[in-house]
């Protein structure tokens, strides 16, 4: 029988490794800034020791981060950790080899890494169960010679990640759990329910609200710091257009076969039906030759453009001049550009001028007295040198400014302050007719008409959290922690609508030792408490390592 913690698992088993990962060392948070004298931050630092890794050098680093990366990604069957889970990962698991090394952990043989690999998520096909065929696909995939990680690599990791994995184990022991907690995980797993369920429409609630200028005022003081402008860029920008140059540039054949054989599937060829267009493929390179010789043309286009851009910019730099119109505009004259002022824009928003261009703002953000001008930047229709002016602070805008949005904001809160107290009103009735005999779709729809909701009932077919019901809203599993049999839960806000739990049945399983998920639910909960010790452990080796070679700042 699977017990609802193995159901969990194979229905989360992303984010439930993720988090097991990250939870061995919550405690420890190192990040790598120059301050931490880890990585190429502070270039001072020259050697910090850690389990035999250079955290100073960049090449260890790429070593310790990189094996974790594969070995992360092997485990969870997909690539993409990165961050803090990725650097704790990597140091627990340097922290758990050279445990291995101490206690003379001998090197992994051939069979335990072939049993290993059985148990990778890399190579779990449909069933959950090893696929031979994804693990024969993936070894061909490292022959191919353009692949950064070879066989060599795979076989180097996972042989290591099964000694750290001897550790684990070791530092796990037999792990502690005490009766009530598997009682508990039980009840939660196997508990049968009958669920009546109410949605309580939000959008259908429309109570009369009227706000006077004295509470508008009131609002606004109290959440001023929500309608803070943020800080502006006023910038005025030198333009290259890309057409400008499209009549001098020509492409050859070779070079549109070139492109098209590249990527056919980016140009569109006529459809089998009138009208409609569908993906190139090899092959069709005659019905889409004019698309790809405009793409081409384009794309050289925009490289004079930006060309011109840069040797604007180069110019700047190397003539030393001022931010002065008086010396800055006779400069732009002579390289026959003009620099056309842009409306103030922030750094989420982007120039209007460009399409809010967010590597524009990026850009912009970065200039002021000392450095006025930004490197050619290209944009969709040629390539820009970009001007500081004026940095425009942050500032609050007095009400007056932005009265719609707090009128707006003010009524809204104060819908769903009068939505919450409509919950307990109309939970209050249901309980009532509940306690004189309705049914639950009885007793909402009674509550709805007495106090102008909108009311959708519904019930569920008996279920467990082992095997939960399809298509339903999971914000109700919530509620059954604290839910007994007969009872109406409050009132939750969930997106559009409220939402009341009712448990017209809970039968509990047997919570006894002659259960036979007791005992795997034991096992269980001993393995991952004994896998979080173990973490815990490692978490101080970790600590304890970094502390000897922590850099004096002083």
């Amino acid at each position: 029988m699977i017990s609802w913690i193995q159901r969990y698992f194979q229905k989360h088993f992303k984010v439930v490794v993720l988090l097991i990962l990250a939870a061995m060392a919550v405690p420890l948070v190192v990040i790598f800034t120059p301050s931490s004298g880890i990585g190429q931050g502070d270039r001072r630092v020259l050697t910090r020791e850690f389990f035999g890794y250079n955290l100073g050098s960049p090449e260890d680093q790429a070593r310790l981060f990189g094996d974790a990366n594969l070995s992360a990604t092997l485990h969870l069957g997909f690539a993409g950790i990165g961050g803090d889970q990725l650097q704790q990962y990597a140091l627990q698991r340097a922290a758990a080899l050279h445990v291995a090394d101490q206690l003379h952990i001998p090197a992994s043989t051939k069979a335990e890494v072939a049993d290993y690999i059985k148990n990778l998520r890399a190579f779990v096909g449909p069933d959950g169960n090893f696929d031979a065929q994804r693990y024969a696909t993936f070894r061909d995939s490292l022959k191919t010679g353009g692949a950064q990680v070879t066989e060599g690599d795979v076989s180097r990791v996972l042989s290591a990640d099964v000694r750290a994995d001897k550790v684990r184990q070791l530092l796990a022991g037999p792990g502690y759990v005490l009766d009530e907690d598997v009682k508990t995980q039980l009840a939660r797993a196997g508990t049968t329910w009958t669920l009546g369920v109410a949605k309580i429409d939000y959008a259908a609630f429309n109570p009369t609200v009227s706000p006077g200028s004295e509470e508008l005022a009131k609002f606004f003081g109290d959440n001023s710091f929500r309608y803070e402008i943020p800080p502006h860029m006023q910038v005025s920008a030198v333009f290259y257009p890309a057409d400008a140059h499209l009549a001098g540039v020509t492409a050859t054949e070779e070079e549109l076969q070139a492109v098209f054989e590249r990527s056919p599937g980016r140009f569109q060829k006529p459809g089998t039906e009138a009208g409609t267009t569908q993906p190139a493929q090899a092959g069709d390179f005659l019905l889409v030759r004019d698309q790809v010789e405009s793409a081409v043309r384009q794309a050289k286009a925009r490289q004079i453009a930006t060309k011109q851009a840069a040797d604007l910019s180069l110019g700047l730099y190397e003539s030393r001049l001022k931010n002065d119109p008086a010396v800055l505009e006779p400069f732009l004259r002579a390289h026959g550009v003009q620099a056309t002022p842009l409306q103030p824009f922030s750094r989420e928003a982007g120039p209007a001028e460009y399409g809010h261009n967010p590597e524009l703002a990026e850009a912009a953000f970065k200039l002021g007295e000392a450095r006025f001008f930004s490197d050619a930047l290209p944009v969709e229709n040629g390539a820009v040198v970009l001007l500081w002016q004026d940095t425009i602070p942050a500032r609050t805008p007095l009400l007056t400014e932005v009265q719609a949005a707090v009128k707006a904001d003010y009524i809204e809160n104060e819908k769903r302050k009068r939505f919450v107290e409509l919950g307990r009103q109309l939970q209050a009735t249901i309980k009532t007719r509940l306690q004189a005999g309705d049914d639950f779709a009885t007793a909402v729809n009674a509550a709805a008409t007495a106090h102008g909701a909108k009311a959708d009932v519904s019930q569920l077919d008996p279920f467990t959290l082992t095997e939960p019901p399809e298509s339903v809203d999971y914000a109700i599993f919530g509620t059954l922690e604290r839910l007994e049999k007969g009872a109406v839960s409050d009132m939750m806000m969930n997106q559009d609508h409220g939402l009341f739990v009712h448990a017209k049945d809970k039968r509990l399983p047997d919570l006894s030792a002659a259960n036979p998920a007791y005992a795997d639910t034991r096992n269980q909960l001993a393995a991952m408490t004994g896998q979080l010790g173990a973490g815990a452990y490692l978490d101080e080796l970790v600590e304890a390592e970094l502390k000897k070679s922590e850099p004096d700042l002083n």
